[in-house]
């Protein structure tokens, strides 16, 4: 009997422990099971933590896409350099195999100038390709020359980058008639960055022939909008150096150039009359 007792109360004490490993776990020590409402805030959390780090690669991809510009646009510009310099070297060889010609030009050299044509801080300058003269504010603090331009296109021709554009005018400018709806295209040489006020920014270049008085150039000019200004060109030191030097004392000293559909030149000291001789 007593056998029989102690035998019923040890299966009674396993029964208790194997039931005690079922027991919940004391309070404190429990695992807190997330409601609807805290759900729903962690998978938000973990949304707008998602969402800053996309935006964080975005904005370093952007800036690796904007350094590759600016070294794309560094090469092209040493590229170009290269161009003029290589036409400097030609002009220089054929200058040597005609000597006649290079004395009865220093004779006409005059030594305090080295050569160099006057202008003044205004000039009428030709457009030959697009026909077409324009009032130009000739400014040795300036870096690059500048074309007001509108409606600037970029296109691909043949593997290399164009732009398409026409001149940027109002109705104050004076040019050939017609040619301010014409469409101007030209191979983009390099791009330069701009740094303004109100942030950075890239433009275009392109090459064009100008005229002014006897000067005769490829000029490179950034495109951009001079409506809000006084003057639809702006010539900078990239001009000037080694070929011309300014009397700001002066305006026009050299004839407005001619084209077809335009006016004399000897009518353009009617249209002389500036807006404001400061340039903003």
């Amino acid at each position: 009997m007593s056998r029989r007792l102690l035998s019923t109360g040890a299966l009674s004490l396993g029964l208790l422990l194997i039931a005690g490993c079922a027991l919940p776990i004391e309070q404190g020590e429990t695992e807190s099971v997330l409601g609807p409402d805290e759900f729903a805030l962690r998978i938000d959390r973990l949304e707008t933590d998602l969402a800053t780090r996309c935006d964080l690669q975005q904005a370093s991809l952007t800036e690796n896409a904007r350094r590759q510009e600016t070294l794309v646009a560094d090469v092209r510009e040493v590229g170009s350099l290269l161009r003029h310099l290589r036409a400097d070297v030609e002009r220089l060889e054929h200058a040597e195999s005609d000597p006649a010609l290079v004395t009865q030009e220093c004779a006409t050299v005059e030594p305090a100038l080295g050569g160099k044509t006057v202008v003044g801080r205004s000039e009428w300058i030709g457009l030959p390709d697009v026909g077409t003269y324009l009032k130009a504010r000739i400014d040795s603090g300036a870096n690059t020359s500048s074309l007001s331009a509108s409606e600037i296109t970029r296109f691909e021709r043949d593997g290399a980058n164009w732009v398409r554009f026409k001149l940027g005018l109002t109705e104050d400018d004076v040019v050939v008639d017609g040619t301010g709806d014409e469409w101007i295209e030209a191979p983009v040489e390099r791009r330069v960055r701009i740094v303004q006020a109100f942030g950075e920014g890239t433009r275009q270049v392109v090459s064009l022939m100008m005229t002014l008085g006897p000067i005769r150039e490829p000029v490179e000019f950034t495109l951009n909008d001079r409506t809000h200004l006084n003057y639809p060109v702006l010539l900078g030191r990239r001009f000037l150096m080694d070929i011309a030097v300014i009397d700001v004392a002066e305006t026009y000293l050299h004839e407005r150039p001619e084209f077809p559909g335009g006016r004399p030149a000897d009518e353009a000291e009617a249209d002389e009359n500036d807006r404001d001789d400061e340039e903003r």
